[in-house]
């Protein structure tokens, strides 16, 4: 399966029919989903007359963007006009939305070929993987354990080969979550650097952005979707360089940081050895001056608890209260749960948010990047929701234990990046998450550019 990048210049130079390369991918998704249940709807006919399409254009020479067609997977979270989006939930198998939503709309523009839907969990409200609608996502390194949520399938079609990229969103760590158990890169960009849409009650936490095996082509992604959108009053000025150009540029100086955990939170000794060695590597061979530190944050999981759980419960409950029976029994919960917060505290949670993400940027004012593990556990089994010794019976979010590192950066809005950085000895991937200051995803691509030349993931295949 060639990468983005591969896919386009060849398709542009007519070395590869996108037709072949749709059928490659069908057969990639009719050979392992069953195991892995990356994707839904599958879209076979339709991805392949677009593709016959787009061969005649590319033979005279017509080429709609940097895109021209390679097939995607797309998140069944995103609106697709005339295309079921059923949002992972039972109460939505029927749903057909109307319109794109920006991300889908400028895909498309840019010659990107939409092949079918990836699994989410239910309305991407949980970091497991565990689903109703699609079965319950499997990390392709080994199928008795879960993918990671909420943006399980489209991480999984990634790193099974089953499409070049997908397109994911993170609203808690959704797409890093799941690249880190799946060994995929993936970028959290600034809030609002891609544009969302429609409205969402966490729309302070959410992000749209996608998930690929490099890091090149991940920036290439970036420059085709982000920029400002009227649909999105929270999108950003256009970019003022290509994330490309930064993964291509010499290494920059930076001052980089480097925190072995957040809050005390245990880390696996496994992905502890995996990160020190990456930063040791980095420091060895890319000549990044690293300084270790220890950071006294207190833990904002009441804050990401109060936004997320009234929120969503509280949005949701008012057309799902009357059909719980139909929805996961941890979203169920938060729904029910929702009522107990009151306006006051929920503005008190607002104004804690702010609290904390100046004490974030405090840090930046300082460093320029700040290294840590993406999370401090393995891949625990498909059917469970919490790896043993961080269940959380009591909360409302309970994966929140689990993903102690990925959530903060929620809710600061701070660009965040997860990178396969080494494996277990069970041959899983671990992760590096490497966080920027906000509005410098060029730095966290620079730096992951370099990361990755001296220590490439692509060269590892699950074994399928």
């Amino acid at each position: 399966m060639p990468s983005v990048l591969d896919a386009s210049a060849a398709i542009r130079e007519c070395r590869l029919d996108p037709a072949s390369l749709v059928r490659d991918c069908i057969d990639s998704i009719k050979s392992t989903n069953q195991s892995l249940n990356a994707f839904g709807d599958l879209y076979e006919e339709a991805a392949l007359e677009q593709a016959r399409e787009m061969a005649r254009e590319a033979r005279v020479g017509r080429v709609r963007g940097p895109l021209h067609g390679v097939p995607f997977g797309i998140k069944d979270l995103f609106y697709t006009q005339g295309l079921r989006t059923t949002r992972g939930s039972l109460t939505a198998l029927d749903f057909v939305p109307e319109r794109d939503a920006p991300i889908i709309r400028r895909l498309k523009q840019a010659g990107g070929i939409i092949l079918g839907k990836t699994a989410t969990t239910e309305f991407g409200w949980t970091g497991a993987s565990t689903s109703r609608v699609f079965g319950n996502g499997r990390t392709p390194w080994d199928p008795r354990l879960t993918s990671g949520g909420s943006s399980s399938g489209s991480a999984i079609a990634v790193a099974a080969r089953m499409v070049p990229a997908a397109l994911g969103s993170d609203g808690g760590g959704s797409v890093r979550i799941p690249s880190a158990f799946c060994g995929t890169f993936a970028l959290k960009a600034t809030l609002g650097r891609i544009p969302t849409w429609p409205w969402s009650a966490t729309e302070m936490l959410s992000h749209a952005g996608p998930i690929t095996r490099t890091v090149r082509d991940s920036a290439l992604l970036f420059d085709v979707l982000s920029g400002p959108d009227a649909l999105d009053h929270q999108a950003l000025p256009a970019p003022q360089a290509s994330y490309l150009a930064a993964c291509e540029a010499p290494l920059v100086p930076l001052r980089v940081a480097y925190c072995r955990t957040l809050f005390d939170v245990a880390v696996d000794p496994q992905i502890a050895a995996a990160v020190d060695a990456a930063v040791s590597q980095m420091r060895e061979e890319l000549g990044v001056v690293v300084e270790e530190i220890h950071l006294d944050w207190q833990d904002p999981v009441r804050i990401f608890e109060t936004l997320w759980a009234a929120g969503r419960g509280i949005a949701y409950g008012k057309t799902l209260a009357d059909r719980l029976d139909l929805l996961d029994p941890g979203f169920a919960r938060l729904i029910e749960g929702a009522g107990r917060f009151d306006l006051e505290q929920y503005l008190d949670a607002s104004r804690a948010r702010a609290q904390f993400s100046n004490q974030v940027q405090q840090l930046f004012e300082g460093y320029d990047l700040l290294l840590l593990p993406t999370l401090p556990v393995l891949p625990f089994s498909a059917d469970a929701v919490a790896p043993p010794g961080f269940e959380r019976p009591d909360s409302l979010v309970p994966w929140a234990a689990w993903t102690p590192f990925t959530y903060p950066f929620n809710i600061t809005g701070n660009p965040a990046a997860s990178i396969p950085c080494g494996v277990s000895r069970e041959g899983l991937p671990i992760g590096l998450q490497v966080v920027g200051a906000r509005h410098q995803e060029g730095a966290v691509f620079n730096l992951c550019a370099h990361l990755e030349a001296i220590n490439p993931w692509e060269q590892r295949i699950p074994d399928l």
